[in-house]
């Protein structure tokens, strides 16, 4: 009997193994899941964000790129999440309904404001609130604090006045400070400041006020260059109170200022021609006084004359001398030369009965300068039909003694280069000539130019520079009264030329 239950059980067992082969063990069907985790509105990568699933299967970390990847995930549906401190989760619903299928998802992450704190109000630290007599080039600076030390603060400035509607607006400065520059004399400024930190809203400083100060009493003005334009400087005799008189995007020069008007003359160009124009001693209030413009050779050399109460002015269109009222009217023509040479240079004695001329051929040579009534009448022959570059023009207050340049080489070239320009004092009385240069030991190698005597004819100020044609230029002056053998020569500013002294 024993041995027949061990038989069945034999039996048993065998047809348990042979069921067991015939059924094949199916394999566990998965997916892949992968994507990227970047910053909402700017797409940066977010790296080390944390990615899991619900149900749960594999966490994983993003890369630097942001990037993730969970393999083997069983099919079915999920739902992934994105995690990182500092920034709200996020959540996204995945699928996964084939075997070896991917599914991509992209996160969006926003920061979270309530784990970042908004920066500190602005504080507006120079100038002070109220400050007065501000120099035209103030440098504006405030401060503002964040505690989380990975925000980025970025300000932006504006700024109005109490004169225009004009309105200056500064953005996305990285520096808590900031240069305005070119105001105007005896203006009111309001400024404010704004700061954010990318997540915040920005926050305004308040208001503050500055006040610039009033226009100097300058006596000396002069040109510069700069990207191939020339600019007038405003300057006292120390230079502190200097400030640019005309905007540099304009080629301007030759200022002349005249007390009774009050303003201050110069050349610009319009249109490709000079004409004259007038503004206040701040360089407001620009008026273009000539309908008919200055012509000649050479336009830099050209040059013109105020009338001493300041109502008119005298100046050149090749041959035909003009004269015309400061508001642009009356406008008649005074004189033409009679041998159809070019009126370069006009000058115009203190009490308005003499003018000084200079006339040349269309290369600036065959100079002529000599002296004529209102009537166009000759009463001084200074220079007739001189090799050599002149001009300079310039009577004394008196009217007795006249100003003048002549390169004394003689030499003359089609870029109208001067080699040893002097400058010379002409007395009509006698008709002598004195050579100031060389009695003020003029270096060798440079040229004296643009001479004009000083409101009380004590001293010269003049152009002097290397005669290479591209060195500097500066400014210096003669003392007419120096004791000594040898006149006195001093620099009064350097990087300057063509003064005006009144």
């Amino acid at each position: 009997m024993k041995n027949i239950f061990k038989i069945l059980f034999i039996l048993l067992v065998i047809s348990g193994l042979s069921a067991c082969r015939e059924e094949q063990v199916e394999k566990a069907e998965t997916g892949f899941l992968k994507g990227k985790v970047v910053k909402r509105g700017s797409n940066e990568p977010v790296s080390n964000a944390k990615i899991t699933t619900a149900p749960t299967s594999t966490t994983v970390f993003t890369d630097t790129d942001g990037s993730f990847e969970i393999t083997d995930i069983p099919l079915g549906d999920y739902s992934v999440k994105a995690e990182l401190s500092g920034f709200l989760a996020n959540y996204q619903a995945a699928n996964l309904q084939n075997p070896g299928q991917v599914v991509t998802i992209v996160f969006e992450m926003e920061d979270d404001e309530s784990l970042n704190t908004a920066p500190s109000q602005p504080e507006l630290i120079s100038p002070v609130d109220n400050a007065e007599n501000q120099p035209l080039s103030v440098e504006l600076t405030w401060k503002s604090t964040d505690p989380d030390e990975d925000d980025v603060l970025v300000y932006s400035l504006i700024v109005k006045n109490d004169q225009n509607t004009d309105v200056v607006e500064v953005a996305d400065l990285k520096e808590a400070a900031y240069t305005l520059k070119d105001l105007k004399f005896g203006v009111s400024y309001f400024w404010q400041v704004s700061v954010t930190d990318g997540i915040h809203d920005a926050v305004l400083s308040p208001v503050y006020k500055f006040t610039t100060s009033k226009t100097p009493n300058n006596r000396y003005h002069f040109v510069r260059k700069e990207n191939g334009n020339y600019f007038i400087i405003s300057s006292d005799e120390s230079g502190s109170n200097s400030f640019r008189f005309t905007d540099t995007s304009f080629n301007s020069w030759r200022p002349r200022k005249n007390n009774n008007a009050g303003l201050i003359a110069f050349l610009r160009t319009e249109g490709g021609s000079p004409h004259i124009f007038t503004a206040k001693p701040d360089g407001s209030e620009v008026f273009k006084v000539t309908s008919i413009p200055l012509g000649g050779f050479n336009n830099i050399e050209l040059d013109y004359s105020w009338s001493t109460n300041g109502k008119e002015f005298l100046y050149a269109n090749f041959d035909k001398l003009y004269r015309i009222n400061k508001d642009g009217s009356g406008q008649q023509l005074v004189y033409s030369t009679p041998d159809g040479s070019m009126i370069t240079e006009v000058d115009w004695s203190y009490d308005n009965s003499k003018i000084a001329v200079k006339t040349n051929d269309y290369n600036g040579y065959k100079v002529k300068i000599y002296v004529i009534d209102m009537l166009g009448n000759v009463l001084n022959t200074v220079l007739a039909d001189t090799a050599g570059a002149a001009g300079g023009l310039n009577f004394s207050v008196d009217g007795k003694q006249l100003l003048f340049t002549h390169d004394v080489s003689g030499y003359q070239d089609s870029n109208y280069r001067q080699l040893n320009s002097h400058i010379f004092i002409y007395t009509l009385a006698d008709n002598t000539i004195r050579d100031i240069s060389d009695e003020s030991d003029k270096p060798n190698g440079t040229n004296d130019l643009d001479p004009r005597f000083s409101p009380n004819n004590a001293q010269v100020i003049f152009t002097n520079t290397s005669n290479d044609g591209i060195s500097q230029k500066n400014i210096l002056s003669i003392d007419l009264n120096t004791t000594d053998e040898e006149l006195t020569r001093t620099t009064l500013f350097e990087n300057a030329e063509m003064p005006d002294y009144e």
